[in-house]
């Protein structure tokens, strides 16, 4: 697997379908390292369409409890009721919150539940990516929109590439997308706003193509794809969030380690998939620092990333990278 962002969340995932929503990756890993046991309280920060939700509800049991949270209030509700109708009354409790991860923490206290499994996978699902009127991907012409919770607020791609200035976007495209032709792109894009607004996501990606050439982005992927990754980080405040969520379960072990109850419970799991190297890089640093202050033992000592049969089966888990640490427990 390339290490740069271009090795990022496929256009299309064949693993969708109506049904369903998209195949969960590392499905096999997940189970194996989180190892979620009956009665345990548990935590799926990224609910998605459900997939990884309904595995651990099965170890779960109807003992256990199973907390949802999700930006996005369709797939949270979803993956709900997939958990309800395929656990054939064997569901564990179910808590559903509507809100980003960086929620987790103050939710949970607030509940006063603590969790002895807690999962992020990064990704975003199928859904979303099918759907032109997230602008989330270039392959249907929709509105360039980007976030992932559209009903919150906030800024749009669309608001960025229209009012930023040259360097703000040359900045965004460099050190989100890593993309070498950040200065060019950004130039492009403010000489073209100029005369027309570029409201639509065909618009912005032959925008960028006509800066790199159709190989510009390499042998295996569209040249506006950094463009557009990096566009959508901005809006999400991806990084911000994931460094969020990470120093609050750095916090919660700190405090494990001074003998204090927490959100998470002493030898909680903790895993997160990453699908590009700058969130992989966040996780790696702050796994790596948990574990030199003895506050936690890294599982996988690299990430694990799918096996030639599952990359076969589902594109979507090619750049997807595992990690998993267990908080030390001190009791």
């Amino acid at each position: 697997m390339t290490d740069g962002l271009h090795s990022n969340r496929p256009e299309v995932s064949p693993g969708h379908s109506e049904g369903v929503g998209h195949v969960p990756v590392l499905g096999g890993p997940i189970m194996e390292f989180l190892d979620p046991k009956p009665g345990e309280v548990a935590v799926d920060c990224t609910a998605g369409r459900g997939g990884h939700a309904m595995q651990i509800a099965q170890r779960l049991g109807p003992s256990g409890t199973l907390v949802l949270i999700d930006a996005d209030a369709e797939n949270l509700a979803y993956a709900k009721d997939r958990v309800l109708r395929e656990c054939s009354g064997e569901a564990p409790r179910l808590v559903g919150w509507h809100a980003n991860f960086v929620e987790t923490a103050r939710r949970m206290a607030v509940e006063g539940l603590h969790a002895d499994v807690l999962l992020a996978d990064l990704g975003f699902a199928s859904n979303q990516m099918a759907d032109p009127d997230r602008g989330l991907s270039f392959s249907r012409d929709g509105a360039l929109d980007m976030r992932f919770n559209p009903a919150g607020g906030g800024r749009t791609a669309a608001d960025l590439v229209n009012t930023l200035s040259e360097q703000e976007l040359a900045e965004i495209l460099r050190d989100f997308g890593e993309e070498r032709q950040a200065w060019r792109i950004a130039a492009k894009i403010v000489r073209e706003r100029g005369n027309t607004p570029i409201e639509t996501t065909s618009q912005l990606a032959m925008i960028v193509r006509q800066v790199l050439g159709p190989r510009g982005g390499g042998p295996r992927i569209d040249p506006a794809t950094r463009t557009f990754q990096a566009l959508r980080i901005a809006v999400n405040d991806e990084l911000g969030c994931l460094r969020s969520l990470l120093e609050a379960v750095s916090r919660c072990a700190s405090g494990i380690g001074g003998g204090m109850t927490g959100w998470l419970n002493p030898g909680a799991r903790v895993g997160i998939i990453s699908f590009h190297s700058l969130e992989d890089r966040e996780v790696k640093r702050a796994f790596g620092e948990l574990e030199r202050r003895g506050l936690g033992e890294q599982l996988t000592r690299k990430p694990v990333e799918a096996d030639d049969r599952e990359r076969h089966e589902n594109p979507r888990a090619r750049s997807a990278r595992l990690r998993v640490i267990r908080l030390t427990d001190s009791r």
